[in-house]
């Protein structure tokens, strides 16, 4: 298996190496992916919620040519081999160079020993115990055993954290038995191990935490160069935090900055007085929403007298037929209610076109004991469409073409009942 060298300098972004060991992995569009395993790697699999790195692998050819073969991804096997997935296969035995992309790997460094702080001071000072972690692209999360944490919490937190990583604290790597590890672990030293066997990788941040982990990390904590928490969502189970750290904070907060400085903007109002503005504007919306609601309920009252007395009563009942192309269902439904109630002998067969398919309502006052529900369910199931509701009302769609055809068999039922 490979020698992994991110064990020893996780900060090591060039080295040399051999192949040992190449395989096809998937073929597609006469295009191939290999895997190639390494005698020594500095490249990170996938593992613990860590992605893996990428980078490059180079070699020079027999006659003297430069071979590159980009790294796209990292895993490691069952059998703990680590293969390294290329477009470019290389032959087994050629010395190689490998290239880390550095901005990827310090800035995993960064998120990775960054939720180490955060859990160890979530755990200090409110007894939240980390449970799982994802570091990824945008932001990482760790997920607490603990139902909720208040602002005022996160923020002293967020600056225990901060104080710390200002602080420069030495963060140390070693390796100890298995047996060595499970005494820690008794005695509360360690919070968790993992549960396979041999050697524990400990990682500590010097008088702060000491955790068993496998990924790569800072040497000190000044080098994960600041964490801010974006904010908190209840799970099923717990808590999940959200935070970025390093050059991702510095990227959230100037993003931040630039939504704050637009917002402001379009409300004529300094940054600082964004809040109010957002409340205010929520407020007359409000407000403008109930102010409209009365209005639309006034325009149906007027509306419904308005059709009444265009649709007299004939053969002991009034139909209301009409279509609509600016008004949209819920209208509908608050005309047909108003027409029903403000007069016996009543039918209302209303519907609005300005989608595809139309919105079809039918209603009916309540002396005529009709049921709307039912008789728009079966109009509508001769068209293969599905509708119904109430006694007094129903409503469903159907395609504007077919219409007519609906509102003539619905009138005829209505005549009939």
């Amino acid at each position: 298996m490979s020698d992994r060298l991110y064990y020893a300098d996780p900060s090591l972004a060039f080295f040399e190496a051999h192949v040992s060991d190449v395989r096809e992995v998937s073929r597609s569009g006469g295009r191939s992916l290999w895997q190639i395993a390494l005698d020594r790697s500095a490249f990170y699999p996938t593992s613990g919620g860590q992605p893996h790195d990428t980078g490059m692998l180079t070699a020079t050819s027999s006659g003297g040519a430069l071979l590159e073969a980009p790294i796209l991804a990292v895993d490691e096997d069952d059998q703990g081999e680590v293969w390294h997935t290329t477009p470019k296969p290389l032959l087994a035995g050629t010395a190689v160079r490998g290239y880390v992309d550095w901005s990827r790997r310090r800035d995993h460094m960064q998120q990775h020993s960054g939720q180490h702080l955060l859990s160890a001071v979530l755990y200090r000072q409110l007894g939240a115990l980390t449970v799982s972690f994802h570091l990824g692209e945008m932001t990482s999360t760790i997920d607490l055993a603990r139902e909720g944490i208040s602002l005022e919490e996160l923020e002293r937190v967020e600056d225990a954290v901060n104080e710390i990583i200002a602080e420069d604290r030495a963060v140390t790597m070693r390796t100890i038995p298995r047996d060595e590890a499970e005494m820690l672990l008794a005695a509360g030293t360690l919070h968790k191990l993992p549960e396979r066997e041999g050697a524990i990788r400990l990682i500590e941040i010097d008088e702060i935490d000491l955790n068993a982990c496998g990924g790569t990390h800072v040497q000190a904590t000044g080098q994960i160069g600041g964490l801010l928490i974006r904010g908190t969502e209840r799970m099923r189970q717990g808590l999940r935090v959200e935070f970025v750290c390093g050059v991702r904070a510095a990227v959230a907060a100037r993003q931040d900055l630039a939504t704050l400085t637009r917002a402001a903007g379009a409300l004529s109002v300094g940054r600082s007085q964004v809040p109010e503005a957002v409340e205010r504007l929520l407020a007359e919306g409000k407000a403008a929403n109930k102010a409209r609601q009365k209005l639309t309920e006034e325009l149906a009252v007027y509306h419904a007298s308005r059709l009444i007395l265009e649709h007299p009563i004939e053969e002991g009942r009034r139909v209301v037929r009409q279509t609509f192309t600016d008004h949209d269902a819920a209208y509908l439904k608050l005309l047909a209610s108003r027409l029903t109630a403000s007069a016996p002998q009543t039918c209302a067969l209303l519907a609005a076109t300005q989608e595809e398919p139309a919105r079809v309502v039918v209603a009916a006052s309540p002396d005529l004991k009709i049921d709307c529900g039912t008789l728009l369910r079966e109009a509508l199931a001769a068209y293969g469409l599905r509708g119904g509701g109430s006694p007094g009302m129903a409503q469903g769609q159907i395609p504007n073409a077919q219409l007519d055809a609906l509102f003539a068999g619905i009138e005829g039922r209505f005549n009939q009942a």
